[in-house]
């Protein structure tokens, strides 16, 4: 019998100074892989040696298509895969069914991929469907990282692939958190997210720009395309002394339990990191009702308070009703509520378990 051999195809950057839970992942999961005699070849778009990177087999694109830098590898070196696993791939499109034409293995989609606010429009809608009836047939498991991706998954795709989709919560490694223990008030908040224009920041710049009678600071962290247009808001509302951006850290663990509450005003999620994040670090959390709170761990008035995704006046009142004492939320014990199955090695069980 051949031993099993995994492609891993991951549309992933590797950067040092941002290292998250999938890249924890990424490290167990190989070291699992291996722990079972399992070999795992992993394609990126980049190389890099930073954490355990260095203990995987790397193949990099150097920032060509990695798509189809895997199917030129796979033609060249008939690598008898008996697993093709893709992460931050788009879904069925034509890849799929070429992978199926140079290669026998069982292919596994793994969905990371945020919806627009509102739902794709109908052109787009509809070339889901058709790529759904054209190539779903070439992916044989379908994973969501939460139950509102799965569903989205099928509303995208079709009904036909309802039978072989499941869900994998993402995990986290819930022992690296520095746990809050002071919750007296210091007005400081924390918003950690990539800075794109559909994760809401510049909706908090709008809610935040009356609010300057105010004692208070809010630190961003993270990098990203949109920091350009956020820093130009920030001057333009002359909000240098209350908002900074911090760029990205890699002790974001420890960082989060400095802060009174997390601000996560994003317009479209599948998992969310830094919402649990917080929560395990003792951190009540302001974010938007569906998309920051895609997994429904944030409970109005228990460990956070919930509004509409872009409406910033509803924003605006909630800060304002923090910082002037009239929001205090009482039982601090109810914050990390819900978070029992998401630890990383749940999912790197359950995802081991796909290739059993």
């Amino acid at each position: 019998m051949n031993p099993i051999k995994i492609a891993l195809i991951c549309n992933y950057e590797l950067l040092p100074e941002r290292v998250g839970g999938m890249d924890y992942f990424f490290w167990m999961f190989d070291a699992k892989c291996k722990k079972n005699g399992i070999q795992v070849d992993w394609f990126f778009p980049n190389q890099s040696q930073h954490g355990d990177y260095s203990k995987l087999t790397i193949f990099n694109s150097n920032y060509q298509n990695v798509e189809n830098y895997f199917l030129d590898f796979c033609i060249q070196n008939q690598t008898p895969y008996s697993f093709i696993i893709t992460h931050f791939i788009e879904l069925c499109t034509p890849f799929f069914k070429k992978i199926k034409q140079v290669s026998k293995a069982k292919v596994i989609a793994i969905d990371h991929n945020p919806r627009p606010l509102g739902g794709y429009p109908i052109k787009k809608r509809i070339e889901k469907r058709v790529k759904g009836a054209l190539f779903s047939r070439f992916i044989d498991i379908f994973v969501g990282v939460s139950d509102s991706t799965k569903n989205e998954l099928i509303l995208d795709f079709g009904i036909q692939i309802k039978n072989k989709t499941s869900v994998i919560l993402n995990g986290i490694d819930v022992l690296k958190f520095k746990r809050k223990n002071d919750y007296s008030s210091h007005n400081k908040f924390i918003v950690a997210s990539h800075l794109r224009k559909e994760k809401g920041i510049q909706d908090l710049i709008l809610a935040v720009k009356d609010l300057k009678s105010y004692n208070f600071t809010i630190d961003i962290y993270g990098k990203g395309y949109y920091e350009i247009e956020l820093r130009k808001m920030i001057q333009n509302f002359e909000l240098e002394k209350i908002i900074t951006l911090k760029g990205s850290v890699s002790n974001l663990n420890e960082i989060y339990s400095d802060y009174d509450y997390l601000i996560h005003p994003s317009h479209g999620e599948t998992f969310c990191y830094s919402v649990v994040e917080s929560l395990l670090s003792g951190v009540p959390v302001v974010t938007t009702k569906n998309q920051g709170n895609v997994l429904g761990l944030v409970v109005e008035n228990k460990n956070g308070f919930l509004f509409e995704e872009s409406n910033i006046l509803a924003l605006k009142e909630i800060l304002e009703n923090i910082l002037s004492g009239k929001y205090l939320l009482e039982d601090y014990s109810e914050i990390s509520r819900g978070l029992h199955d998401l630890s990383l090695n749940n999912m790197i069980e359950n995802h081991f378990k796909l290739i059993e």
